[in-house]
């Protein structure tokens, strides 16, 4: 089956409140300044696959059925989200995101973090304007997460010294925590069962970790996903794979790995070294193992609600993001 029918099979009990959704966002993001209102334009038209709307769609459904509530939950992650990475862009200096130019790439820094800032407020406002404090909630905790992850992970990349409790807090942070967020703002939306919302909850947390670990193994080639080779190397980032290869490795190699990353990482023959010998030593069949063990338990919460067209989307969803190619 090709990725478009796959991804409209997946969509398929929620194509008509994507739509509405669609409708619903593009009213959010617009403005009475010219300026504005054309950044905001070429913002949505640079959307990707809406996989975060679809996430907290999907959940709505699977605990009660979609409320107007679950719009402007999914609209308020979609806009503090978008924040967060158009403030991305200015930090990191990148000139794109996906194919396309980035805010500050078109607007300079000045404009891009003031957009970020724009987008900010008009979340906060829509949920302030309809009393979803809890949806305001779980949402802002995501983004505290996020931005608490990349910093631990700044700190930890000076120093080289990431063990796997670090590595997977990190990631729970920067990654997990949006998925989390998606699936437990759209449970929120339709339910009231504490119990229920916090399943969710962790059932995101765990489709984020495995999401996350597959990025991870993209860095080593596993795909052509659009990804430089070795890029994680380059910054410095220690993820999963490197990590278990360092655990085993001799006290000479792993003194070699570490001053390859630290000193040599734009080195492209001595990074190709790093990726051959983690690749040789496992690194990649025990970074899949733990990725496995994480959707294995998501689905397992998953199969604990009744079946219904949005479970099995959900199941799908989740395997498409783990088994994308881009």
């Amino acid at each position: 089956m090709s990725q478009k029918r796959k991804f409209d099979e997946i969509k398929a009990p929620v194509t008509e409140e994507l739509d509405q959704f669609e409708k619903y966002f593009r009213g959010a993001m617009k403005s009475r300044v010219m300026l504005l209102d054309q950044v905001m334009q070429y913002l949505i038209k640079r959307k990707g696959k809406q996989m975060r709307p679809m996430f907290v769609l999907l959940s709505a459904n699977l605990c009660g059925g979609i409320q107007p509530a679950t719009y402007r939950g999914a609209a308020l992650i979609e806009l503090l989200h978008t924040a967060t990475l158009v403030h991305d862009d200015v930090v990191d200096d990148a000139d794109e995101r996906r194919g396309f130019f980035s805010i500050n790439a078109l607007w300079k820094n000045k404009i891009a973090v003031l957009i970020g800032d724009f987008l900010l407020s008009k979340g906060l406002l829509m949920s302030l304007e309809h009393d979803d404090f809890q949806l305001l909630k779980i949402t802002s905790n995501a983004v505290r997460l996020m931005a608490e992850g990349e910093l631990l992970q700044i700190e930890k990349a000076r120093k080289l010294n990431v063990d796997e409790a670090v590595y997977f807090e990190i990631i729970r942070q920067k990654t997990a925590s949006l998925i989390a967020s998606c699936t437990e703002v759209g449970a929120a939306s339709a339910t009231q069962d504490p119990d229920v919302i916090e399943k969710m909850r962790l059932m995101g947390e765990k489709i984020g970790m495995a999401f996350q670990i597959r990025d991870d193994l993209f860095d080593y080639g596993s795909q052509d996903v659009g990804k430089p080779l070795g890029i994680d190397i380059k910054e410095k980032k220690m993820t999963l794979p490197l990590i278990h290869v360092l655990n085993k490795a001799s006290w000479a190699e792993r003194r070699k790995i570490i001053n390859t990353v630290r000193r040599h990482n734009t080195n492209k023959e001595k990074v190709n070294w790093v990726i051959d010998y983690v690749k040789q030593n496992g690194g990649l069949t025990y970074s899949e193992d733990v990725m496995n063990r994480y959707l294995d338990e998501a689905m397992a919460i998953l199969d604990e609600f009744p079946d219904s067209p949005s479970k099995n989307s959900l199941k799908m969803l989740v395997e498409y993001s783990v088994e994308r190619e881009k």
